[in-house]
């Protein structure tokens, strides 16, 4: 099977509480909280079920602002850009449509231009804004674990808003609909970002966390840990070793190594010019110290 990975950069424990970094990329990833008591069963099933609601509730977002600005989807037989089937039909006799006033051209040609009024726009907007910090990475710096609750309200919020927007409902076709009617959180519509709670492993350290014991039998009893492990498909092995320091860390160190090239250079030009303007380098100060004529100055 494809490999869908999530890696559990670390974990440290506060009040007695596991936390995990649940992450896919440095760009993707969110916090869990759990303790060493828990079973890894239930532990690794409540991950999947997170991260597959987090990648819905991603894919909701992104789609709620393309229909705050372009209106409902077109069906599969219609899709194309606008203009070049309007020229068409005139091409064939037909007239140009008249799109009205609200119309805003997809340029994918995936939807029907037909956006909401500028209020429900906002509306739309703002929940997939929410949506989108919800399961923001920065939440991690922040400390905030991400729970299946919160991730249900999220995605009400948006069932909200979308009825609020379209009370006669989207089509049947539209990417939207067909999320949010969807409760197996199939691959048609998710690809293989999606994980199978029954079949989901996790690793740590290169050995799995068994389903039928708990997290303190890999991780130890101690309850300040912090550990390296990663959610997958099965028959992925072991994880790969992660980086010695993050793309932010990495980033920064190379910033910090240009700056200093770049003071090296300065300071080398600087070493040049001294030299060549100092008397000691002048070939023709010799002679003029002989001649007497080493402290005249032209004006």
């Amino acid at each position: 099977s494809v490999e869908a990975i999530i890696v559990v950069l670390g974990a440290y424990c506060i009040d007695s509480m596991v936390v995990l970094v649940v992450k896919r990329s440095d760009k993707d990833q969110f916090l869990f909280e759990t303790s060493c008591g828990a079973s890894n069963d239930v532990v690794i099933r409540t991950l999947v079920k997170i991260w597959n609601m987090r990648v819905k509730t991603e894919l909701l977002a992104g789609a709620l602002e393309e229909l705050a600005k372009y209106g409902p989807a077109k069906p599969e037989s219609e899709k194309g850009l606008d203009e070049i089937q309007d020229q068409a039909q005139v091409a064939e006799g037909g007239a140009k449509p008249d799109r009205g006033k609200g119309y805003t051209p997809d340029p994918t040609g995936n939807r029907t231009g037909e956006a909401p009024s500028p209020q429900l726009q906002e509306v739309l907007k703002k929940v997939a804004e929410d949506a989108k910090q919800c399961i923001s990475n920065a939440q991690v710096r922040q400390k905030v674990p991400l729970t299946e609750e919160l991730l249900e309200e999220k995605l009400q919020t948006i069932k909200g808003a979308v009825t609020m927007t379209f009370p006669m409902g989207l089509p049947a076709y539209d990417p939207i609909r067909m999320a949010l009617e969807d409760e197996a959180h199939s691959k048609e519509i998710y690809g293989e970002q999606q994980l199978n709670p029954e079949t989901a492993q996790l690793w740590f350290a290169g050995k799995e966390f068994l389903r039928n014991q708990t997290i303190g039998d890999r991780v130890g009893k101690n309850e300040k840990c912090k550990i390296i492990a990663k959610l997958q498909n099965p028959g992925s092995g072991a994880p790969a070793r992660e980086p010695a320091v993050s793309e932010d860390e990495r980033k920064a160190m190379m910033a910090q190594y240009f700056r200093k090239t770049e003071e090296m250079k300065k300071l080398a030009e600087n070493n040049a010019d001294d030299y060549l303007h100092s008397s000691w380098a002048d070939s023709s100060q010799l002679k003029r110290s002989l001649n007497g004529t080493g402290d005249i100055r032209f004006r």
